[in-house]
């Protein structure tokens, strides 16, 4: 399996998927701890979290796999909703919750 599909099969198989710098226990960057405080804000304390600095292929990777060229990045149901700058946005404007109103394991 190459490492698009690998990437293809977390996004899918999972209902909320961060690629991220670091653990959410650990970021490694205040991009990724945003994204984190973000999620557990909206309710959603179990998602999968991805370090990319594990690994570069998996870096390299997500950025082809979105056509997003920053780190973290979301994915909700298989789909990509951003970085933590559209994350925050989204937050901010009430839509972020709405979207993963349904994941929530508060």
């Amino acid at each position: 399996m190459d490492i698009q599909q690998k990437i293809h099969a977390t996004v899918t198989g999972n209902p909320v998927v961060l690629y991220m710098k670091g653990s959410p226990q650990f970021p490694q960057c205040g991009f990724s701890a945003r994204a984190v405080q973000i999620l557990n804000a909206c309710g959603i304390k179990e998602f999968v979290a991805v370090d990319v600095l594990a690994d570069p292929e998996v870096r390299d990777g997500i950025k082809a796999y979105g056509n997003w060229p920053t780190i973290p990045q979301l994915y909700v149901n298989g789909e990509l909703v951003g970085g933590s700058d559209i994350m925050t946005e989204m937050y901010q404007a009430g839509e972020l919750q709405k979207q993963l109103e349904p994941l929530a394991n508060a």
